[in-house]
């Protein structure tokens, strides 16, 4: 196996040139008892460098606080540059893991081999999160909508918020004779990934378009990059419209209520826990690999389809055992009982289930020194 190279990656990376400096020992958090406490143990000290999803981005900085707090001589560097430049960096050989909010590709697989050794890369799920289709209506906090009228709003065919579509499903409101514009992610984006999913399953009549990370480029609308960008895009524009991982939507923008079968189901972390429940594995992955399929037609009771699992993406095997301990110790705090619950504290995330939680754990103890 290829040494893992850290270097500087201009057009992925904007961290520049990071070293990893790591030397570590046992695992310093809690290996499933489900505290999420430290032991008494030897802790891990090092740098771990990654890139990737920028939804994650405020459950990482509370991952890293604890993290380093119970490591004192460890450090995690992430820069949030979107799930699809995260994966790249990792198959160059630039970080030790990426965030990524869509799992790897078949091909993205096969290329992991490369850097990552036979076993290639991991899919590890830590963050669950709805994504918010999130407006800037005055007046309006709260919309009811059906999937084929969230799909002609993204698409243009609906332009005005007073358009009898949208009236119908919710006659109370007042909706003024306002133009809508549609903001959507400039850069490859795994909430782009799953949000047209969404779109492409439960309003497929309408949304022609196939699951993709690039935003269709034949559509109207505005773009800006990351999850703060479209955030903030629309919070500046009155009558604009995006999809963002909840936990980046301020109270100042109104969020659509999706309908599940007969209900309308509002954006929350427990009715994403319910979507995630429903998941199957993707086919033809390793034991390992922790891929999931999201079913975004489900009529089940309080289930918001609209949702992204967000995954940490690991190498199978690394160089060196310092790597491995470091890698296997952060991983471990963030799936443990503590560090959802920080995550959910700090990003209105919801917690990994029990099981799948202890699947994840098993795939982060899987992950090895590679055979020299």
């Amino acid at each position: 196996m290829k040494a893992l190279h850290i270097g500087r990656v201009a057009a992925v990376l904007t961290v520049g040139a990071l070293a990893l400096t790591a030397c570590g020992t046992d695992n310093v958090v809690s290996s499933g008892n489900g505290t999420g406490a430290t032991t008494s143990g030897p802790t891990v000290t090092g740098t771990l460098t990654g890139t990737g999803a920028s939804s994650i981005s405020a459950a990482m900085d509370a991952w890293k606080a604890g993290f380093e707090s119970a490591n004192p001589g460890a450090k995690i560097q992430y820069s949030p540059e979107g799930s699809g430049a995260g994966r790249k960096a990792l198959l160059a050989g630039a970080v030790q893991f990426a965030g990524s909010d869509a799992y790897l590709k078949d091909a993205e697989v096969a290329d992991s081999k490369t850097k990552c050794g036979p076993d290639g890369a991991i899919d590890v799920p830590w963050y669950i999160s709805p994504i918010a289709v999130a407006f800037n209506v005055p007046g309006v906090k709260t919309l009811k909508l059906d999937a084929d009228t969230v799909a002609k709003i993204f698409r243009g065919d609906i332009k005005n918020w007073n358009d009898a579509a949208i009236k119908a499903a919710n006659p109370s409101a007042t909706l003024p004779d306002l133009a809508i514009t549609p903001v959507h992610r400039s850069d490859n984006s795994g909430t782009t990934e799953n949000f047209t999913d969404y779109l492409a399953q439960a309003g497929k009549t309408v949304w022609t378009d196939a699951k993709s990370g690039d935003w269709p480029s034949a559509l109207p609308g505005e773009n800006a990059k990351g999850t703060s960008g479209v955030v903030k895009t629309v919070t500046e524009t009155a009558g604009a419209v995006t999809y963002a991982d909840d936990s980046a939507v301020t109270d100042v923008l109104g969020k659509v209520e999706l309908k599940v079968g007969e209900s309308f189901v509002p954006v929350s972390a427990e009715a994403a826990a319910k979507a995630v429940d429903a998941a199957k594995p993707v086919d033809g992955r390793t034991p390992t690999d922790i891929s999931l399929k999201l079913d975004r037609t489900t009529t089940a009771a309080g289930a918001y389809p609209a949702v992204l699992v967000s995954y940490a993406v690991f190498c199978a095997h690394y160089p060196d055992q310092a790597t491995v301990d470091l890698v296997k110790a952060f991983g471990t705090f963030a799936l443990s009982t503590e560090g959802q619950k920080q995550a959910a504290a700090a990003a209105k995330s919801a917690p990994l289930s029990e099981a799948l939680a202890a699947k994840a754990k098993k795939s982060i103890d899987s992950i090895t020194v590679a055979a020299k």
